[in-house]
């Protein structure tokens, strides 16, 4: 869960549409609701269009914030913050969505604004 809001805060911050993202768990007898996950997701991303080219951006410019976001989620204070946020969450045992991305956001958010700075998005 927490992976899913460091994954999609990053594709916004370097200007990707996060909506390209998704995370569904889905159980071997669930095959109904997989399809319905893969088919509506795959239908979003046909809506968005080829990456790059619906943000507005040339291939160059794409390449330059896809490295930024590679570097970001490498950057070792974003992957401490990362953990850190984890542990908090599995002591606090509060599961919920809407508890897990504000406590990733509220943990990570110095961490990512440090591993931007000075990065080159153009």
């Amino acid at each position: 869960m927490g992976a899913s809001f460091l994954i999609k805060k990053v594709l916004d911050e370097v200007g990707l549409k996060s909506e390209r993202f998704d995370l569904q768990w889905a159980s071997a007898a669930e095959a109904p609701r997989f399809v319905r996950l893969i088919t509506d997701f795959t239908g979003e991303v046909r809506k968005l269009g080829p990456i790059g080219e619906s943000e507005g951006l040339s291939k160059e410019e794409l390449r330059q914030r896809l490295q930024v976001a590679l570097e970001l989620v490498e950057d070792r204070k974003v992957r401490m913050a990362f953990g850190n946020a984890t542990k908090t969450m599995r002591k606090e045992g509060v599961f919920t969505q809407e508890h897990i991305d504000g406590l990733f956001a509220d943990k990570m958010a110095k961490a990512i604004a440090s591993g931007l700075e000075g990065a080159k998005i153009g």
